[in-house]
């Protein structure tokens, strides 16, 4: 497959998003983001075997090391990024210093914001290694760690100088990483593209079997919707906020089960479905499209229903999220498949009917 490659465009700050195969070794194309001496690799103990060697063999020239971290979402902390602090200190890491993540979303979001802190902000790359890194993550410049108290609640925006998706690396994905990746493939569709919607519709088979050419498609044409959505709106001062839909619900439900019970994308499927049945509920949009995301999350085999739990506890955790303003509920609801809004002052007895009525076991 021909790579391709898309920009962000911030002006000054603007980069490249590279999607292909094979593009981990291929440092012609990448090198250039790179305006450091010193340059580390943060990655970890899954994805190290299998690329590390790769992508520090396209680095020959430049100072280099690795931190290799555990693997899971529980490990996003402030004190795994102590971890590459200390890595980059030893390293004798200076401003002009580069720092690649090389991963999922959980060493993505790591990685980008110990960039963002080290010596107040230093340049790193995304090399996303999974499918929701690749569509979502990777891009933006949102970085963070979680707390016990919730998701993402301490980070930076902090932008990459570049984004190498190497498709190759989806090859060894394990088949409920790649189906929770899928869940913010379906985002972009729900959110604002009734016709990417449909394609995913037509197309779910193919991408089930991870064939390369409609893969690549739907790659691209989530990065083309967040890279213009980020152009537009680069610190989530209105449209940006779109890009949530489900995450508020979601992140609620990855903080009350314990980070890594559930995917960041399945917590993602479920939070949509939740957020287009309450949409509903209220008025705004018709039963039917809920219906239709829900097929086709379950076409994808992905969650469609909370697991057990407390419905007032997952409230009471949304109200930790960081859309909120002055106490009041923020969530992204939608008119129907296509046409996402922000919605305030949402009446916590109809989130809590929502979750009653969610086909789940929550107790009451």
């Amino acid at each position: 497959m021909t790579p391709l490659t898309l920009d962000v465009a911030l002006g000054k700050r603007s980069y490249p998003i590279h999607i292909g195969t094979d593009l981990l070794g291929d440092g012609a194309r990448w090198r250039s983001a790179i305006r450091a001496r010193h340059v580390l690799v943060v990655t970890n103990e899954t994805v190290a075997p299998l690329y590390l060697a790769r992508v520090q063999d396209s680095l020959a020239g430049f100072e280099q090391a690795a931190l290799i971290l555990p693997d899971g979402e529980q490990y996003k902390t402030l004190a795994h990024a102590g971890h590459v602090f200390d890595r980059l200190a030893a390293l004798g890491a200076t401003r002009d210093a580069t720092i690649i993540a090389l991963g999922g979303g959980v060493i993505g979001d790591l990685a980008g914001f110990a960039a963002a802190c080290w010596m107040r902000g230093i340049d790193f790359v995304q090399m996303p290694t999974t499918l929701l890194a690749m569509v979502d993550s990777s891009v933006g410049g949102k970085t963070g760690v979680n707390l016990p108290a919730g998701k993402n609640l301490v980070g930076a925006f902090h932008q990459p100088r570049a984004v190498v998706a190497d498709t190759s690396t989806l090859s060894t994905l394990p088949p409920r990483e790649y189906r929770a990746g899928l869940a913010e493939v379906v985002k972009y569709g729900a959110i604002g593209d009734a016709a990417f919607f449909v394609w995913l519709e037509a197309n779910a088979g193919a991408l089930i079997a991870r064939e390369p050419v409609a893969l690549a498609e739907a790659i691209a044409a989530s990065c083309r919707h967040k890279a213009g959505v980020v152009a537009r709106d680069e610190h989530e001062h209105g449209e940006r906020a779109l890009l949530n839909f489900g995450h508020t619900f979601g992140h609620a439900l990855e903080t009350a089960t314990g980070y890594g019970t559930l995917l960041h994308g399945e917590a993602v499927a479920i939070g949509m479905l939740l957020a287009a049945r309450l949409s509903s509920s209220l008025g705004r949009a018709p039963i039917e499209d809920a219906q239709r995301l829900s097929a086709l999350l379950a076409t994808f085999a992905l969650p469609t229903t909370p697991p057990p739990g407390d419905p007032q506890q997952l409230v009471e955790l949304m109200r930790l999220d960081k859309k909120n303003v002055a106490g009041t509920l923020r969530l992204i609801l939608w008119r129907g498949i296509g046409a996402a809004e922000v919605v305030a002052g949402v009446d916590e007895r109809e989130i809590l009917a929502a979750l009653a009525e969610s086909g789940s076991n929550m107790r009451q």
